[in-house]
């Protein structure tokens, strides 16, 4: 079976439906209502999707429920053809795993012609299930944030746009009317990822400390090095260090904000580090900071540190799991990100400035890392809009 997982926003839904434009299918989306008895497909490609049943959360019965109709849809197609099943925000069904388990045995068993194709956007319950249940039955698909290419050909945006509007392609028709655009940031993004996707989805015990370090990571610190226990002096109520580090990993699993590790050659000095925190898509810091458009872009200071904050969503979403990124920090010297991987290191210094300067930390780590690449990003350097069109695998090479 084929499973997509990727964070809430970035098009999981849209691709999955166009390709079953092409096929006998059934969508069908466990978070929004309708009714046991809806009118199953009177075509192939009608384009309706069948949810879960009105004012009740997923069940495994409804689970059931549907991929019984899609077996029988499949047992009465002609030889040759097969039908897709298509099973949006599968993780909000308990056990789900285990059900699609044994549903996808029996299938095979009976080598029955029905495809399924998964779709979640809370990735630790997908791999959890995943993990658990299904290994070696699934391909797994990973959606990120669309990068600036991607929003340049789809919506034609310049790269400022793209720096200060970030890669959501459903915001991408409200960035002339900036107001709308921060209010659908904030209400249709960034409150059902945390209200849905984390506190429903798993145990927090402080939920307003987890909002609380999300608004605080990406609307003050994104791009900057600090420490929990400084967090913890900024935060009411906020807990251990190690609950502070839990709820900034589920920020990170939901595509919101991550922490960097510093790189530093030993594994137990680099989990004792503390984090460069760094927002997954810059229109969470732009709905955040207050700045309209022009305004941030007058702000030196808030514009570089939003080019910084690009650049490493940028190497993060297009990351393989072939190879990490970092950064490191020794005393006052500093490099911006630290790609690895690939028996490979590169050093990636930012330049968001007009002119090129010196790169102090740059020398430091090539001094200390003789083995290791530079690569600096911006004036002087790789063009940013060049940069920004390459995975972060292209830097390894």
């Amino acid at each position: 079976m084929i499973v997509v997982a990727g964070p809430r926003q970035v098009g999981k839904t849209t691709m999955v439906k166009q390709v079953l434009a092409d096929y006998p299918s059934t969508f069908v989306a466990t978070d929004q209502p309708a009714l046991y008895d809806a009118a199953f497909f009177s075509s192939p490609h009608d384009g309706l999707a069948i949810r879960s049943p009105d004012g009740h959360p997923p069940t495994t019965e409804w689970l059931v429920h549907q991929w019984t109709r899609a077996r029988n849809r499949a047992r009465s197609l002609p030889p040759g053809e097969c039908f897709v099943l298509a099973v949006d925000e599968v993780q909000k069904i308990p056990r789900w795993s285990e059900v699609v388990k044994g549903l996808w045995d029996a299938d095979r068993a009976e080598g029955l012609p029905l495809h399924v194709i998964l779709l979640g956007s809370s990735p630790w319950l997908m791999q959890r299930g995943l993990t658990e249940s299904l290994a070696g039955r699934y391909e797994l698909i990973r959606l990120t944030h669309w990068s600036y290419g991607e929003m340049q050909d789809a919506f034609d945006f310049s790269l400022d746009e793209y720096i200060y509007f970030g890669g959501y392609p459903g915001s991408a028709g409200l960035y002339r009317e900036e107001a709308r655009w921060r209010a659908y940031i904030r209400g249709s993004l960034i409150a059902p990822n945390i209200e849905k996707d984390i506190l429903q989805m798993t145990r927090v015990d402080k939920p307003a400390l987890l909002k609380s370090l999300f608004e605080l990571g990406c609307g003050a610190y994104s791009g900057q090095i600090i420490s929990f226990t400084k967090l913890q002096g900024q935060l009411q109520d906020a807990g251990n260090t190690v609950t502070l580090s839990h709820y900034l990993d589920l920020l990170s699993q939901a595509g919101l904000l991550t922490g960097l590790q510093k790189y530093a050659g030993q594994k137990h000095r680099q989990r004792a580090s503390s984090p460069k925190l760094n927002a997954l898509n810059t229109a969470l810091i732009s709905a955040l900071a207050g700045y309209g458009f022009d305004e941030a872009r007058a702000d030196r200071t808030f514009w570089g540190r939003l080019v910084e904050s690009a650049v490493g969503a940028h190497l993060l979403n297009s990351l393989t799991a072939e190879c990490t990124v970092q950064y490191w920090r020794e005393g006052a010297d500093e490099v911006d990100f630290i790609l690895n991987g690939r028996r490979k290191l590169v050093a990636v210094e930012v330049k968001s400035g007009a002119r090129p300067g010196r790169y102090k930390g740059l020398d430091a780590f090539m001094t200390k890392f003789g083995n290791a690449h530079r690569l600096v990003v911006g004036e002087g350097g790789v063009p940013l809009p060049e940069f920004l069109m390459h995975p972060a695998d292209r830097w390894l090479e």
